[in-house]
């Protein structure tokens, strides 16, 4: 059954909950989302507060997506530039799909939803992205569309000794 996604939900208690469950989940299972496993739940949560009040000055845009029993199953944070120059694309953060739901062409679903939400935005041409190299990711989003434009070796370090590349990818929306 698909996901049911809304931008711009009202962010109630069971939302704010869902989101740091699936982030910290979603961490503890190895995804590349800002942290390492395992999960430091207080940590995800202050990032999410960051997250929260970007969105309370209207400098970024959540999109949820729901599964058939109403939890919170995928994210992804759109965020505007500030840059006068750059105000024609927009950053994509945070994308996440429950582990729970891998493997149901889910993702693709929120990207997709995703570049519907941004065309629907005043001037905005392509969407923007970083994602973790090695975990092959950059093959995901290609699968989707997007394409690498740039590239920062060992930009991430996972940990001690294991620096990550830090891929740019691009969809033009046009």
């Amino acid at each position: 059954m698909p996901l049911t996604f809304t931008l711009d939900p009202s962010v109630d208690r069971a939302l704010r909950d869902g989101i740091l469950d699936l982030w910290t989940d979603v961490t503890d299972a190895g995804g590349a989302v800002g942290f390492v496993a395992p999960a430091a739940r207080e940590e995800i949560r202050a990032e999410l507060v960051k997250h929260f009040v970007a969105m309370a000055e209207g400098r970024v845009r959540l999109l949820v997506g729901h599964d058939e029993e109403g939890r919170v199953a995928a994210t992804a944070f759109l965020a505007f530039n500030t840059h006068r120059l750059m105000t024609h694309w927009l950053w994509l953060y945070t994308v996440m799909v429950h582990p729970r739901h891998q493997g149901k062409g889910y993702g693709r679903d929120l990207l997709a939803a995703a570049a519907d939400a941004a065309r629907g935005f005043d001037g905005i041409g392509a969407i923007r992205l970083t994602c973790r190299g090695g975990l092959g990711l950059e093959r995901f989003y290609e699968s989707c569309g997007y394409k690498e434009v740039g590239r920062v070796p060992g930009a991430i370090r996972v940990a001690p000794g294991d620096d990550r590349d830090d891929v740019i990818m691009l969809l033009p929306l046009t």
